[in-house]
């Protein structure tokens, strides 16, 4: 995958998927809630997963956000002549969040999953990720992709993403850990709770760039790949417009590419 495209296997998914999201959007409404919303309000609220390396991270000591869709959430914001107020949601807190009216719009690297996309609206994909791991480098137990589903193995994922559905799912012999808060997949594996967590490639290269123990593994081919993009509340057809042409321009004039290459994910973006 470094080359940023998909073996045949993967790429036949991408397209399923995206077939639709052309589907699902072409049904949306024209009435513009969530614009007139933003225009009235003079502010842009985009919602924020901060525990997102790579994407929407806080720093702890500093409370400074940073990541690609951070980046990108400004640029939006600069774009539409507005501020930008960041509100902190999660993967489980992602559609009531759009739909309650807490964000316009919500920018954290969101999986195109099925179920979503019946009660979101999804612009234009902009990355694709496939399912990684992160293991002790020191592991004894997963050095490899072949030692995850292993009796007696625990593996981890964050609870309400959507590896947890599909490890539950394709786990044979190992046993799935899902982690909520407070608690923490790198806490867990430091403890020795779990042997292994399983994450996408923008959290995993974050994270074994910045520490010394995790190690980053890939599938040895396509496991899981999906398509990210941003979601709105759904009936605003002229407001996904404006998701799309604006993620039309950052590819086009080359600040999507130039972010990527700052977080290294430019392998994972969409040409």
């Amino acid at each position: 995958m470094k080359d940023g495209r998909f073996p045949l296997a993967g790429r036949a998914a991408l397209l399923c998927l995206m077939a639709l999201w052309a589907s699902l959007a072409g049904s949306q409404g024209r009435a513009g809630e969530v614009l007139a919303r933003v225009r009235t309000s003079g502010e842009l609220k985009v919602c924020i997963w901060p525990g997102y390396q790579g994407i929407t991270w806080r720093e702890p000591r500093s409370g400074r956000l940073g990541g690609l869709d951070i980046e990108m959430a400004e640029a939006l914001g600069t774009d539409l002549h507005l501020p930008v107020v960041f509100v902190d949601s999660s993967f489980p807190a992602l559609v009531p969040d759009l739909l309650g009216n807490r964000c316009d719009v919500a920018m954290f690297g969101i999986a195109m999953l099925p179920g979503r996309m019946e009660k979101l609206a999804f612009s234009t994909p902009y990355l694709h990720s496939d399912i990684h791991a992160i293991s002790m480098r020191t592991s004894r137990v997963v050095r490899q992709w072949a030692d995850i589903d292993q009796p007696g193995v625990l593996v981890g994922v964050q609870a309400g993403t959507f590896m947890e559905p599909v490890m539950r799912e394709r786990l044979r012999h190992a046993s799935l850990v899902a982690i909520t808060p407070p608690l923490t997949r790198e806490r867990e594996l430091l403890a020795g709770r779990i042997d292994v967590f399983m994450t996408d490639y923008p959290y995993g290269h974050a994270l074994a760039g910045n520490v010394d123990w995790a190690a980053l593994i890939a599938p040895p081919r396509p496991f899981h790949a999906l398509p990210y993009a941003y979601a709105s509340k759904p009936g605003d057809a002229e407001w996904l417009a404006t998701l799309n042409a604006f993620v039309a321009r950052i590819r086009q004039d080359g600040r999507l590419a130039a972010a990527a290459r700052r977080h290294g994910l430019e392998s994972i973006t969409l040409p």
